[in-house]
């Protein structure tokens, strides 16, 4: 570490009121541990902000020295984008907080809030927003990429419920962005990662959410062609209401699954259901159509049980590496590729989701916000998953291959969040379609220096009469 990196750091010591942590700090290594194990960096310095002002003053100290500067809000990013070697991370987790207005039905949070945190004080007024399928996830990385789980069928993904966002620019300032304020920075936010700045708060629409019906429905992995082509023409007529994921797992030892059944491969759907309770079995009457299932599980629950229902079974430290692509149609082409990948998983954990995004989520225009692909209607992931560093190649190796071979049935772009750590930046193109030169011109006005590149990066469109690098 050079002789002006510690000047820096020292005079962030000095300015901020959260700690500032460095190499020789007993707290370094916890502070630069995320949850992908598989991520290895050392940043010069994991700046823990207390606040907004405390964010403010780092943004300028680091660009101001000439570091690089990454942002950390739940440490989720499978990319390991939250941390940069030899720079700095504002990490945002000291910032949990939410408050909740019930008569307006609103919730706003610190950025390095978790969707746990976020659920538990939305569930005491029976509300919620969408957001992602485990709780440990930070709100800030999830909503910046656009956000779907359990409740996207219904009402939309998490932008689509962003109302509002304080964010601190490059040039250390904060800003107020919603629909009449910075309408074009409060559109990149929605969809476009981090690239414009660091988001110190949300507000979010909540909507009456409370016990759900719960069903998880599992097949043998040899009957994935029917149940996945069942699953394709079933769910998008479905009501708005039902909500179900698919996913190619091997069974995890514990309840609610019978011991006879741990350790199987298997296929299934997770489902949530947010009408009246004592329709949920009438709902899913048709998981008989493919086939008996070998598991059918039903149950009311709360949200935030729900929630956390994987977080036990995903804890942080764990290897992983994954791959995503968006879909419009599940053609008989993919369902032969996710079989032939299904019935190998590399590993007990490894897996693949489909998430659906239709229904509510297809509400808003293609150019409302700049989530791009209002016309697909399923999210996919490929996730290689396991404890062991020694198999971290071929975890990786599953997860590519299987992505090369599924990558020409889907429509050439993929949920921000899900771009795997290597992958070329035609991806990030391809993944933003058309909206990526409007979100070049708004990167060149927030951030015309690229300050906020350790991320998904768009890079700020040349200005006018300048010659592009």
């Amino acid at each position: 570490m050079n002789g002006a990196t510690l000047e820096t750091l020292d005079a962030m010591r000095t300015a901020l009121r959260g700690p500032v942590v460095g190499p020789r700090d007993p707290e370094y290594r916890e502070a630069r541990t995320v949850h992908n194990a598989m991520i290895d960096k050392r940043p010069a310095a994991v700046v823990r902000c207390a606040d907004a002002a405390d964010v403010m003053a780092a943004v300028g100290f680091v660009r101001d020295a000439g570091l690089t500067l990454a942002v950390r809000g739940g440490g989720h990013s499978g990319a390991g984008l939250c941390l940069v070697d030899d720079g700095v991370t504002v990490d945002l987790s000291p910032m949990r907080w939410t408050h909740v207005d019930p008569a307006a039905r609103t919730a706003t949070v610190g950025g390095g809030t978790t969707l746990g945190d976020l659920d538990h004080a939305t569930h005491a007024f029976g509300l919620a927003t969408p957001s992602g399928i485990l709780s440990s996830t930070g709100v800030g990385g999830l909503a910046l990429g656009g956000g779907h789980g359990y409740l996207t069928r219904k009402y939309g993904l998490t932008i689509d419920n962003l109302l509002a966002a304080d964010v601190v620019l490059a040039d250390g300032t904060s800003v107020r962005a919603d629909s009449t304020t910075h309408p074009d920075l409060f559109w990149a936010l929605r969809g476009g990662g981090g690239n414009f700045g660091v988001v110190t708060s949300f507000t979010f629409r909540l909507h009456p959410v409370d016990t759900v019906g719960v069903a998880i429905t599992l097949w043998p992995v040899d009957r994935i062609h029917d149940v996945l082509r069942w699953y394709r023409d079933f769910l998008p007529q479905a009501p708005e209401d039902l909500n179900g994921f698919f996913a190619a797992l091997t069974v995890p030892p514990g309840p609610p699954f019978p011991e006879e059944i741990h350790g199987q491969k298997m296929c299934g759907v997770v489902w949530c259901w947010t009408g009246d309770p004592e329709l949920l079995e009438t709902a899913l009457e048709p998981v008989e159509d493919p086939g008996r299932p070998a598991f059918h599980f039903m149950a009311p629950m709360p949200y935030t049980v729900l929630q956390a229902m994987f977080d036990e079974l995903l804890p942080p430290g764990l290897q992983w590496y994954w791959r995503g692509n968006f879909f419009d149609r599940i053609s008989d082409d993919a369902v032969d590729v996710h079989a032939k990948y299904a019935g190998n998983l590399p590993t007990a954990l490894s897996t693949t989701h489909l998430y659906p995004v239709d229904a509510a989520a297809h509400r808003l225009g293609p150019d409302d916000t700049a989530w791009a692909y209002r016309d697909a209607v399923w999210s996919g992931v490929i996730a290689g998953i396991d404890p062991d560093p020694d198999n971290a190649e071929q975890l990786r190796q599953w997860c590519v291959d299987y992505w090369e071979e599924l990558h020409p049935h889907s429509m050439g772009g993929t949920y921000v969040n899900f771009i795997g750590a290597g992958e070329t930046p035609d991806r990030i193109r391809a993944t933003y379609r058309d909206h990526y030169d409007r979100l070049a011109a708004i990167k060149r006005t927030y951030d015309p220096h690229n300050f906020f590149h350790a991320n998904q990066n768009i890079r700020p469109a040349p200005s006018p009469g300048t010659l592009d690098e």
